[in-house]
């Protein structure tokens, strides 16, 4: 996991132990950025949902396809993070869609500028080329 505010953290696709782990540091709320069966070995939602409810964190999904961004995406995402009660964490296969759905929201609503994209993305170790793409096509 990786931490991007204290509120949010980011992450690839997590195994029943990370959520373990997740659930002990004090994630509240698990938003999953992946679409169901976008890999034949990752859980399935229901199963996601399950495992977080009895580890005392709510679920919700925002599916997004690699590199298919969508303003109801961003907005979906804000609004699941927003109405979170306590600490989350996004992930999706490898933590960039989540970073990216993050930061494009934080750049519409003026909390971030495009110019403080790469400083984010070179911090967390994430390529946000799509964020900055999406931004410069579609506000």
């Amino acid at each position: 996991m990786k931490q991007v505010t204290d509120k949010l953290w980011i992450s690839g696709q997590p195994t029943d132990a990370d959520l373990a782990v997740a659930a002990q540091a004090g994630i509240r709320r698990i938003i999953n950025n992946r679409p169901e069966n976008e890999e034949p070995t990752q859980p399935g939602m229901a199963e996601a949902a399950a495992l977080a409810g009895q580890l005392g964190m709510d679920f919700v999904n925002v599916p997004v396809t690699p590199g298919r961004y969508t303003l109801e995406a961003v907005r979906a995402f804000q609004k699941a993070f927003a109405e979170a009660q306590g600490p989350v964490l996004a992930h999706c296969k490898g933590g960039t869609r989540s970073l990216t759905l993050w930061a494009i929201g934080e750049v519409l609503d003026g909390r971030m500028k495009l110019t403080d994209i790469d400083a984010l993305g070179e911090r967390l170790g994430t390529n946000l080329a799509g964020a900055k793409d999406w931004l410069r096509t579609n506000s």
